[in-house]
């Protein structure tokens, strides 16, 4: 299968790695110069220095033989973009799109989109089946123990409060997938700050939970 797969971040880095072990055509597009050269030395997969929004970035990156392409940047409209390219220009038969906003969701499908997902809908429907969030620490076991899915509630002695994303110290293999703040759900990236109060949603490993915790929260986890 080959699969185009547009954005960064640990969760692009984690699917590609995924995608390319089970010997899936992998190939990624990254508009970040030094990203783009991390990931090429980091993973089995193609890498194409660019913006996936783009035709020309697209046909570079082999989208007229690919069989799904992914969009998962933070700009919505370039995910929208980036799909309705592949789907009509490219003959593209399957497209997946991250929605950042719940709300363009709907209108993503409306549009022709095969499978748009929002992390925070993902998020908050985990937390509704949950009957007593607060007492809860490992949410969900994934892949039948490989990945932990933890909630890390921050105080004011915690030591990543008033840290960015992108100054935490976290362990390869770990992530923070989304921030409860308060009546608020949001979808991290590099530069949101962390505050005290926060509770977070932690994808992890299970050789690198430990650590991950105890760089959000402290020794005493």
């Amino acid at each position: 299968m080959r699969v185009i797969i547009i954005g960064g971040g640990k969760m692009v880095y984690f699917l590609a790695r995924q995608f390319a072990g089970k010997g899936y055509h992998v190939t990624l597009i990254n508009r970040n110069p030094a990203e783009a050269k991390a990931l090429s030395r980091q993973l089995k997969a193609t890498v194409v220095l660019g913006d996936g929004s783009t035709p020309a970035t697209l046909d570079e990156a082999g989208a007229r033989r690919a069989e799904v392409v992914m969009s998962l940047t933070p700009h919505d409209q370039d995910n929208l973009v980036a799909c309705q390219l592949a789907q009509q220009m490219f003959g593209v038969p399957k497209t997946i799109a991250l929605v950042n906003d719940p709300e363009n969701e709907t209108v993503f499908r409306q549009l022709g989109v095969t499978l748009a997902f929002s992390a925070t809908h993902i998020i908050a429907k985990l937390i509704e089946e949950q009957a007593q969030f607060e007492a809860i620490t490992n949410l969900i076991p994934v892949a039948e123990g490989r990945i932990h899915i933890t909630e890390v509630s921050l105080t004011d002695g915690s030591p990543a409060v008033d840290h960015t994303l992108q100054s935490l110290r976290l362990p390869k293999g770990a992530l923070i997938a989304s921030i409860l703040r308060g009546e608020e759900t949001i979808v991290p990236g590099g530069s949101t700050r962390l505050q005290s109060g926060d509770r977070l949603i932690v994808i992890s490993q299970p050789e690198n939970y430990g650590q991950a915790l105890r760089a959000l929260a402290g020794e005493a986890v």
